[in-house]
């Protein structure tokens, strides 16, 4: 998997797990919804500045962006 597909299904992942819109969440990182649309569908690369916003909405790390993972959960709601 290459890394804007790491990068938009973790994004995508997270931000389902806060409860949020892609509008919401878009509001909240303080940039558009259709920027945050189209970087979930890997169609735009992302500065190093937006990759910092959208991981303080998020309020996570930025390394967990880049981690590969199956984003799936265990029966305990641990990721695997």
């Amino acid at each position: 998997m290459n890394i804007l597909d790491i990068f938009s299904k973790n994004l995508k992942f997270y931000r389902n797990q806060i409860g949020l819109s892609q509008e919401a969440f878009a509001e909240k990182a303080n940039l558009h919804r259709t920027y945050i649309s189209a970087i979930e569908c890997k169609k735009r690369n992302i500065s190093l500045e937006n990759i910092q916003k959208i991981a303080d909405a998020l309020n996570i790390d930025v390394y967990l962006l880049f981690l590969e993972k199956n984003n799936k959960k265990n029966k305990e709601g641990d990721i695997l």
